[in-house]
C-alpha cells in the first residue's frame, strides 16, 4: 500500500491500525498527527479506500488457492503465480481453467471422450478420426486457448491498445433517439484509450434504454491479432497435419471465446474508472456545496414560489425556528400584488426580518420580481437558493417530527430558508443524490457512490465542528464516533436535562463511552460552556498542553484565545525538548487559538446573485450574461442564469489553456459572466463561452 500510494510505511500502518482500532479518518488526520507523520485527510482517506481494496484482493487469493486445492489441482507453480498476482485479473486468469463451467461445447465434447483427441493433436498427432470427432476435439483446444494467460493478455493489451467502441442506432428507434438527450450517440466512435467517463456513461444508459447498439472494433488490427495468437498458442511439437486444426481452433476461440470475455473485461474497466471519475466529481460538487458560506445572524423571510398554489412564505429567526408562515399569491393567476405586499410587509416588520430566501422553482423570477418592487425587502438582500431536495425533505420523517402540525408546502419554505442560514446543517438532511449535482448519479455504482457521499459530508460536518446543544440528530449523526444510534441518545439527553454545559458532560449520554468520546469531542462545540476551550476544535486530551503553553509564558490559559501577541510568544519546540507535547498537535493548537471557534466557511462571502435577463427569448448570441455555477461535470459546468434554462460551458470554453478539469477554473456557487456562443431554440439550449 506504501509504493501504492507513495506514502512512508510507518504513517500507512499507523492509519492501517487507528481504522482497525476505530478510528475515523477525520479524527485520525486531525488528532493523530505524531502518529501518521502528519498525513492529511486526503492520504488518510485513501488509506483506507485502499485497504479495503488490498484486503478484498488478498480474500480473493485466499479463495482460489483453497479452491484448486481442495479439486486437487494445486501445484508449486500454482502456488507462487497465486501468491505473486498483483491484480484482480492477474488473479482471475489463473482461477479460469479451474473455475466451475456451465454446460460448453468443450464440456460435451469432453463428455463424449474427446479430450485424449484434443491432447494427441496438441502433441503433433493427428489419428484418424471422423470430422465429428476432429470438431468436438478442435472445441476443447479452443478452451484451452481461451483460458490462456498469455493469450488472453495478448487479447487485452491489442484491444485496450488498437480497439474503438462504435454505436448504431437500434432497429425502430431513430426517432426516439434523435428526440433525446443522447441523439449524439447515434453514430459515436471512440478508442476505448480516449473513451471519457461521462461518454461511457452515455453510452451505456442509451444502450440500457434500447437506443443504441455498441460494439467493439479492431479494424485491419484484428486479422493482426488472430495471427499473433496462433503463433502464440500452436506447439513446437505442433506438424504439417495439426497446424490448420490448431489454428482453426485458436481463431474460433478469438472470436467465440476470448474476444467477447476480454470485451466484457474492459467494459468493467471502463464502467469502474467512469464511476469512479463521476462519484469524484459529485463528491467534490457536495463538498462545495455543504462548505458554501452561512447567513449568520440574520432573520430570514423564506419565500417558496409558485403560480396557482400560490408562494409559500415562512419567518424564522437566526438559528432558522419557524416563527410564522402564510401564502401570498403575487403572481398569474391571482395576481394579488396589494395582499402579498401586506403579508409580506406585516411578517418582515413584526419579526424583523432581514433577509430573504427565495426558491429557484416554478415562478421564481415573477416572484423574485414582485419582492423587489414592492418595497417591503432589501431588494439587495434577496438570495435565490437552490430547491432541489426541498420537496424530498419535506415529505421525510425528519420534517414530520420537526414540524408534525405543518403541511409539506411549509416543511419545504422553512428548508429552503435554513439552506440560507446554515447549507451544511440542512442539507445533511437530505440524500445527497437528491441535491441536484453531479452526472449520471443513478448509472454510476450506488454503493461507492454511498460510500463517497457518506464520507463526503462526514469530512465537511467534522470540518466545520457541530455545536452539540443546537445541532439537529441527523446532524450529530454524522459526527465522528456518533452516528444514528448515539445521535439519538444525545437529542434525548439534551431535551430531558437541558443544554450541555462541558464536554465532559457527554460521558453522561448512555453508550457513549470512553472510545465514542474520543472520537468525537474534538468536533463538538459547547459555545457559553464552563470551559472556553470546549468552543474550539482543540481535543480534551490536549487541555494540559494547553496549560502548560500558558505556564510557560506566565499567563492564564484564558488569555490565549485570539491573542497573537502572546500566541507568539509560546515557543512549540522548547516545549516539545520538555515532552509537553507533539509538535504538530502544538501547532495545530496555536493556530486554533489565534481564530478559536472560528467557522471556516465565514472565509468566503455570500452575495445575492442579480440576473441579467428573465427568460429564453431575451438571449442574443454575442450576448454577455451574468449567472452562477449550480452544477459541475467532467465535460462542463451548468450554469444558473435566473431563468428556467441553465447554460452549459463546454470544458474547451473555459480557457484559453488546456484545461484538465472543470475545477481548475470555476467552483459550485461561483458567480460569473458568460458569453452566449449557440442557442438551440427547438431544445432550449443555451451554449456559452467564459473566453
Amino acid at each position: 500500500m506504501a509504493r501504492r500510494l507513495s506514502l512512508p510505511v510507518k504513517g500507512v500502518e499507523a492509519v492501517i491500525t487507528l481504522l482497525d482500532e476505530g478510528a475515523t479518518v477525520p479524527f485520525i488526520s486531525r488528532y493523530r498527527k505524531e502518529m501518521t507523520g502528519a498525513l492529511d485527510e486526503v492520504q488518510v482517506r485513501s488509506i483506507e479506500t485502499t485497504l479495503r481494496q488490498v484486503r478484498e484482493l488478498e480474500a480473493r487469493r485466499d479463495f482460489i488457492h483453497k479452491a484448486i486445492s481442495e479439486a486437487g489441482a494445486m501445484t508449486d507453480a500454482i502456488s507462487s503465480r497465486i501468491g505473486q498476482a498483483e491484480s484482480m485479473t492477474d488473479l482471475e486468469d489463473i482461477y479460469a481453467p479451474f473455475k466451475p463451467k456451465k454446460r460448453t461445447r468443450a464440456t460435451i465434447a469432453r463428455e463424449k471422450g474427446l479430450e485424449p483427441l484434443a491432447r494427441k493433436i496438441m502433441s503433433g498427432h493427428l489419428p484418424e478420426a471422423d470430422d465429428e470427432a476432429i470438431a468436438g476435439a478442435s472445441d476443447i483446444i479452443a478452451e484451452w486457448a481461451s483460458e490462456s494467460p498469455r493469450l488472453r493478455n495478448m487479447t487485452r493489451r491489442t484491444l485496450r491498445r488498437e480497439g474503438r467502441l462504435l454505436t448504431s442506432t437500434a432497429k425502430g428507434k431513430e426517432e426516439e433517439l434523435a428526440a433525446s438527450s443522447l441523439a449524439q450517440y447515434s453514430d459515436f466512435s471512440q478508442s476505448v484509450r480516449r473513451m471519457a467517463s461521462h461518454q461511457y456513461l452515455a453510452l451505456r444508459r442509451a444502450e440500457r434504454e434500447g437506443l443504441i447498439r455498441v460494439k467493439y472494433d479492431l479494424g485491419a488490427e484484428s486479422a493482426h491479432l488472430d495471427d499473433a495468437l496462433c503463433d502464440a498458442f500452436m506447439p513446437q511439437r505442433a506438424s504439417r497435419d495439426t497446424i490448420p486444426v490448431i489454428e482453426q481452433a485458436v481463431r474460433d476461440a478469438s472470436k467465440r471465446l476470448l474476444r467477447p470475455s476480454i470485451e466484457n473485461e474492459i467494459s468493467g474497466e471502463l464502467k469502474t474508472e467512469a464511476d469512479r471519475v463521476a462519484i469524484d466529481i459529485f463528491a467534490s460538487n457536495l463538498r462545495q456545496l455543504l462548505l458554501a458560506p452561512p447567513l449568520k445572524n440574520r432573520r430570514i423571510l423564506a419565500v417558496d414560489p409558485g403560480y396557482r398554489t400560490g408562494c409559500k412564505v415562512a419567518a424564522l429567526d437566526e438559528q432558522g425556528n419557524l416563527l410564522a408562515d402564510s401564502v401570498i399569491y403575487p403572481t398569474a393567476p391571482k395576481n394579488d400584488i396589494a395582499g402579498a405586499t401586506r403579508i409580506v410587509g406585516d411578517l418582515v416588520g413584526k419579526y424583523r426580518l432581514e433577509a430573504v430566501a427565495l426558491g429557484n422553482g416554478t415562478a421564481s423570477r415573477e416572484t423574485e420580481r414582485f419582492l423587489k418592487q414592492s418595497g417591503t425587502v432589501d431588494a439587495a438582500q434577496v438570495y435565490v437558493v437552490s430547491e432541489d431536495g426541498a420537496s424530498v425533505y419535506s415529505a421525510s420523517e425528519q420534517a414530520r417530527k420537526e414540524f408534525p402540525d405543518k403541511d409539506v408546502t411549509v416543511r419545504g419554505a422553512v428548508s429552503i430558508g435554513r439552506r440560507l442560514i446554515d447549507p451544511l446543517a440542512e442539507l445533511v438532511k437530505i440524500d445527497p443524490k437528491s441535491i441536484g449535482v453531479g452526472q449520471y448519479q443513478h448509472d454510476v455504482d450506488q454503493s461507492a457512490l454511498k460510500d463517497a457521499l457518506d464520507y463526503t459530508v462526514m469530512a465537511c460536518v467534522n470540518a466545520v465542528g457541530v455545536d452539540v446543544n443546537t445541532a439537529s440528530e441527523k446532524l450529530l449523526a454524522y459526527v465522528s464516533g456518533i452516528g444514528p444510534a448515539l445521535a439519538a441518545n444525545i437529542v434525548k439527553y439534551r431535551a430531558q436535562n437541558g443544554p450541555f454545559n462541558s464536554r465532559g458532560e457527554l460521558k453522561k449520554v448512555p453508550r457513549l463511552g470512553d472510545k465514542a468520546f474520543e472520537l468525537c469531542a474534538g468536533f463538538l462545540r459547547i459555545p457559553g460552556g464552563k470551559e472556553p476551550l470546549d468552543n474550539t476544535g482543540i481535543h480534551p486530551e490536549s487541555y494540559g498542553i494547553v496549560k502548560e503553553m500558558a505556564r510557560s509564558i506566565g499567563v492564564k490559559v484564558s488569555d490565549l484565545p485570539a491573542d497573537n501577541k502572546l500566541l507568539d510568544k509560546i515557543d512549540v519546540e522548547a516545549l516539545a525538548a520538555r515532552g509537553v507535547g507533539g509538535r504538530e498537535t502544538m501547532r495545530d493548537i496555536v493556530a486554533e487559538l489565534r481564530k478559536p471557534g472560528r467557522d471556516p466557511r465565514t472565509d468566503d462571502a455570500t452575495s445575492a446573485f442579480v440576473p441579467t435577463v428573465e427568460n429564453f427569448e431575451q438571449l442574443a448570441v454575442g450576448q454577455m450574461v451574468s449567472g452562477r455555477v449550480n452544477n459541475i461535470t467532467a465535460f462542463g459546468a451548468f450554469v444558473d442564469l435566473g431563468i428556467k434554462e441553465n447554460g452549459l460551458i463546454h470544458i474547451s470554453r473555459l480557457s484559453t489553456r488546456r484545461v484538465a478539469a472543470v475545477t481548475d477554473v470555476l467552483r459550485l456557487g461561483q458567480q460569473i459572466e458568460a458569453r452566449v456562443i449557440d442557442l438551440d431554440t427547438a431544445r432550449r439550449r443555451i451554449s456559452l463561452s467564459l473566453i
